[in-house]
């Protein structure tokens, strides 16, 4: 560990050095890159200091009890006691903040919801787990953009396609990937019976062009007549899109906007961002086929949560986790769902770094 964080800290030196040379401060996209390294690797330097600085009173004690001061040794051995104590809790810190970063926590996210088997009630919980992550953007100072949505007559959402923009967005709503169930009586429910409902959520990185490379080739662009409420354009002029792309057989659909070039980047977004995770969808796949994974982020069949009403309760499956907590969770405050599950992939990426 200690070289490690030595040879760290050099590196960190380096990249300080290097953001003050004239040449590198009048490159752009070079000061960008080590900016973002520096950033990355501050904190971590910091309590590798602290470390190195432990470790090396350590051994300066350590040396002290070779040596023939009875008296010294003496005031050294209650001291290496708390040093010892301290360096061990700080190495487990370490070890946390050393793994190996997932290169797209830190992107901006496509969600998309969609309601699932319940009817009615699975629109209006879709629609309710929409608002739940509007408000926990909101309260990040994340932006939030609708770039799809179809709702029904009954006040739900069927689909809704959003993108979210803010930093490290997908870091922290990637876990939210997967089935959400609801427990509930609907208001149209004369005998006060419990309905089970649920929605699909997915979380998706934000691919940048130079992520994934479409080419014109591999897509078909269809225009049509929007249709639902929008303003007096919708009916006449063709300004909804569909983008098929040919290889995958994805299809992507937005209707949103008057315009049908703005429509075309959305619907563009939304499927540069679907192909990049189907292409980490599969590396993902490649890696962990040996590997047990309790917190998973990809597989969009499972259950992953139940959200029960009448029991004011909130369950994930996956980390058996329950919280007394439902209006303050629908309400966006999430996060005493969210850390629970990090710091679970943490201990599971900590369990395969050390077999």
């Amino acid at each position: 560990m200690i070289e490690k964080l030595t040879n760290l800290v050099k590196h960190y030196e380096l990249v300080v050095n290097k953001m003050s040379d004239p040449k590198v401060v009048s490159d752009i996209e070079k000061y960008t890159e080590l900016a973002k390294e520096h950033r990355q690797l501050t904190p971590i330097i910091d309590m590798s200091k602290q470390y190195i600085s432990l470790y090396n009173n350590l051994k300066e004690d350590e040396e002290i009890l070779l040596g023939d001061d009875v008296e010294l040794k003496e005031i050294v051995k209650e001291e290496i006691s708390d040093l010892k104590k301290d360096l061990k809790s700080l190495e487990e810190k370490l070890k946390i903040k050393l793994l190996p970063k997932d290169p797209n926590d830190d992107k901006n996210i496509i969600l998309e919801i969609r309601s699932g088997t319940g009817g009615n009630e699975a629109s209006l919980f879709a629609n309710d787990l929409f608002r739940m992550y509007a408000r926990y953007s909101e309260n990040k100072k994340w932006n939030t953009e609708v770039l799809s949505i179809n709702e029904n007559d009954g006040g739900g959402i069927k689909e809704v396609v959003i993108s979210v923009q803010g930093n490290g967005a997908f870091g922290y709503l990637k876990y939210e990937s997967g089935v959400h169930r609801v427990q509930r009586i609907p208001e149209t429910e004369s005998n006060g019976r419990v309905h089970t409902s649920a929605a699909t959520v997915a979380v998706l990185p934000e691919a940048e062009e130079v992520d994934i490379d479409i080419q014109e080739t591999d897509i078909k662009i269809d225009t049509y007549r929007a249709s639902g409420a929008g303003g007096q354009h919708v009916n006449k002029t063709e300004s909804a899109i569909r983008i098929t792309h040919i290889p995958s057989n994805l299809i992507v659909t937005c209707q949103d906007e008057s315009s049908q070039h703005k429509n075309r980047d959305k619907a563009m977004k939304v499927l540069r961002a679907r192909l990049f995770d189907l292409e980490t969808e599969k590396l993902n796949k490649q890696r962990s086929d040996k590997r047990k994974e309790m917190v998973s982020t990809g597989d969009r069949s499972a259950k992953i949560r139940t959200y029960n009403y009448p029991q004011g309760r909130v369950t994930d499956h996956r980390i058996n986790l329950t919280l007394y907590k439902l209006d303050e969770i629908m309400d966006g405050s999430i996060m005493s769902l969210i850390e629970p599950l990090q710091l679970e992939d943490q201990k599971l990426k900590l369990e395969n770094i050390s077999e």
